[in-house]
C-alpha cells in the first residue's frame, strides 16, 4: 500500500513538473473558477427571496412585529431605518392575515376603539380627558392623511376645559397641523379651503381663524375668504387685516433670507401703519379741447353785419299836440347826412366734460418697518458676517418697503424718501434658539467607495501584468521548443549494448528510450517529422 501511494505521488509530481507554465496557470485558474462557481451555485440555490411585509412603520410597530416573527422562528430583515420589515416572499400573504388577526401592527397612538377596549370604572376624569384628546388627534390625522396629496400628517389640538357653570364664557379651541406633501404635488386654494372647513367641523368650537396648517418645508396654507371685501371695516376686521399684511410680509422676508442665511439664522419682525379711511367722491371736470390756446371746438358760428349811409329829413307836425309832447314845444332838427355800421359775431364752442366717480381703496399702508436679526456664520464671532452681505440684506428690505408703502406717503420723489430709517438689521448670536436633534441616516461612508475603487484598479493592473507575463513566457517557451527540436534531431545516442546491431534496431531502441524518459520531447520530435 505504501509503495502504491509512493507511486501515485511520484506520477503526480512527474506530471506536474512536466507541465509548462501556461498549462499550470490554466489548471490552477480552472480549479479556482470551479470552486467559486460551486459556491455561487450553492448560495443562489439556498438564497431566500425577501419581500416587504409592511412599510412606513414606526419604530415601535417594527419592534412589535419583529418580536412576534422571532418567536415563531421566521426569518426577517429590518430596512429603511427601521420603518420596513422584510420576510420570505412565499410567506407574505399568510403572515399579513395572521398578524392582522392578532391586531398587529399596533400603533402607538390612541383612536376611538381604545375606549371600547378599556372602558371601566377605574378611569379618572383627567385620564379620560387626555385619552380623548389623543384619540381626537389620531382620528383627525387619519382624516387628513386620507386626502389626495397628503403623505403624512401630525395634529396638535388645544381644547378648552368645560366650565362648571353655564354662564361661564365658552373658550375656543385651536389646531396646529403639519402635513407632508407627496413629492411634486401642489395644493390649490380650493383644496386648502376644504381642508380648513374639514378640520373646523371635526372639532367643537374650532373656528377657521384658530387653525394653522403648514407643510414640511415651512410653507403656510392660508384660508382665503371674502370677509375683507366689503366696504365697511370694524375694529376687529381692521386688526385682522393688519395682522395678515404683517404676516405675509414677514413670511416673504423670512423665506427669502432663510434661503440665503439658513432658516435658523434669521428672525424677522414687521410693523405697519395702515390708513383705513375710505372715500367716495364724484368729480365733474370741464377742460378745453385745445389746452394751449384755451379754446374748444366751434359747434355753431353766427356773424351779423349792418351799415347805413344817408341824409336826415325835415321835421313836421303840430307842436305840442301829442300825449307825451311838451306843450308849445316845436320838434325838429338840423339838416345833414350820416353813416352807421354794426358788427355782431356769436360762436358756440364745445369743451371736454368729464364726470368721474372715484372710490378710494379700503386701506393704505402709510408706514412700514422691518426689523431683522441675523446670526453670523460663526455664532460667537460677529466679524464673520461680511459687510457686503449686510448691505445686500438692507437693499432687499428697502425694495420691499418702497414697493409696499403708498406712493402718496413717499412724497414727490420716492427715491429720496428716507427708507433706511424704516429698516433695522442686527447681527448677533441667538441665545434662545432651540437646538433640534438631527436624525442621522445610516449610509455607506465615502472612504469605502474610494477603497473599493483602488482595490478594483489594483486587481485589473495585476491581471494585465499576469496576462502580459504569460504571453511573454509562451513566446519564450515556443522559441525554446524550436531550439530543442533542432538539437534533438542532431543528438546521437551511443549504442548501449556491445553487440553489433543494425542501424534500424539501434534507432528504434533510442526512440523507445526517449519515449519513456522524455515523452514531451519525443512528441515534439514526432510532430517535427510529420510536418517535414
Amino acid at each position: 500500500m505504501k509503495e502504491r501511494l509512493q507511486e501515485i505521488k511520484t506520477k503526480t509530481f512527474s506530471f506536474w513538473t512536466n507541465r509548462s507554465k501556461a498549462q499550470k496557470t490554466a489548471m490552477v485558474s480552472t480549479v479556482i473558477v470551479s470552486f467559486f462557481a460551486i459556491i455561487a451555485m450553492v448560495y443562489f440555490l439556498n438564497k431566500t427571496d425577501m419581500a416587504p411585509l409592511y412599510k412606513d412603520l414606526t419604530v415601535q410597530e417594527t419592534g412589535q412585529i419583529k418580536e412576534v416573527l422571532d418567536g415563531r422562528g421566521i426569518q426577517s430583515q429590518i430596512t429603511n431605518n427601521g420603518t420596513a420589515i422584510l420576510v420570505p416572499q412565499q410567506s407574505v400573504d399568510s403572515l399579513k392575515v395572521e398578524l392582522a388577526a392578532e391586531g398587529l401592527p399596533k400603533s402607538g397612538s390612541i383612536d376611538y376603539g381604545f375606549f371600547g377596549e378599556r372602558s371601566g370604572f377605574g378611569m379618572t376624569d383627567n385620564e379620560f380627558r387626555i385619552m380623548k384628546l389623543d384619540a381626537m388627534q389620531t382620528e383627525l390625522a387619519n382624516l387628513v392623511k386620507s386626502i389626495e396629496g397628503v403623505k403624512d400628517a401630525q395634529v396638535m389640538l388645544s381644547l378648552p376645559e368645560e366650565g362648571v357653570f353655564v354662564r361661564e364664557t365658552t373658550q375656543v379651541a385651536s389646531a396646529s397641523i403639519v402635513i407632508e406633501n407627496d413629492p411634486g404635488y401642489q395644493f390649490d386654494q380650493n383644496n386648502v379651503n376644504a381642508l380648513y372647513h374639514l378640520v373646523s367641523k371635526s372639532i367643537p368650537n374650532l373656528s377657521t381663524d384658530n387653525i394653522v396648517i403648514m407643510n414640511q418645508n415651512f410653507e403656510y396654507f392660508d384660508l382665503k375668504n371674502n370677509q375683507n371685501s366689503g366696504s365697511t371695516f370694524n375694529a376687529s376686521t381692521q386688526l385682522e387685516l393688519k395682522k395678515e399684511i404683517e404676516r405675509d410680509i414677514q413670511r416673504q422676508v423670512q423665506q427669502m433670507l432663510g434661503m440665503m442665511m439658513g432658516y435658523n439664522k434669521v428672525v424677522v419682525s414687521v410693523t405697519t401703519d395702515i390708513d383705513f379711511t375710505q372715500e367716495a367722491r364724484e368729480e365733474n371736470t370741464v377742460t378745453p379741447v385745445d389746452p394751449e390756446n384755451m379754446q374748444g371746438i366751434a359747434v355753431s358760428v353766427e356773424r351779423i353785419t349792418e351799415s347805413y349811409t344817408g341824409g336826415e329829413g325835415n321835421t313836421g307836425g303840430v307842436p305840442g299836440t301829442g300825449e307825451a309832447d311838451i306843450p308849445a314845444y316845436v320838434a325838429g332838427g338840423g339838416n345833414g347826412s350820416g353813416d352807421y355800421e354794426r358788427l355782431e359775431e356769436r360762436i358756440n364752442n364745445e369743451v371736454n366734460r368729464i364726470r368721474s366717480e372715484i372710490v378710494e381703496s379700503p386701506y393704505k399702508v402709510r408706514d412700514l418697518g422691518i426689523q431683522v436679526m441675523v446670526e453670523p456664520p460663526v455664532a460667537d464671532d460677529p466679524l464673520s458676517m461680511q459687510e457686503n452681505t449686510i448691505d445686500d440684506i438692507r437693499q432687499i428690505l428697502s425694495t420691499i418697503v418702497r414697493t409696499t408703502i403708498d406712493k402718496n406717503m413717499l412724497g414727490d420723489d420716492p427715491e429720496q424718501a428716507n427708507i433706511d430709517d424704516k429698516i433695522v438689521v442686527s447681527v448677533q448670536q441667538f441665545n434662545g434658539k432651540v437646538e433640534m436633534e438631527e436624525t442621522t441616516e445610516s449610509a455607506i461612508p465615502t472612504w469605502i467607495y474610494i477603497a473599493a475603487g483602488i482595490l478594483l484598479a489594483v486587481i485589473l493592473l495585476l491581471l494585465f501584468l499576469l496576462f502580459k507575463r504569460n504571453g511573454k513566457e509562451e513566446e519564450e517557451e515556443e522559441e525554446q521548443v524550436m531550439v530543442t527540436e533542432e538539437e534533438t534531431v542532431q543528438i546521437h545516442v551511443p549504442d548501449i549494448n556491445n553487440e553489433k546491431e543494425s542501424e534500424s534496431s539501434a534507432r528504434r531502441k533510442q526512440l523507445e528510450k526517449m519515449a519513456k524518459e522524455k515523452p514531451d520531447e519525443f512528441a515534439k520530435l514526432l510532430r517535427s517529422w510529420l510536418s517535414e
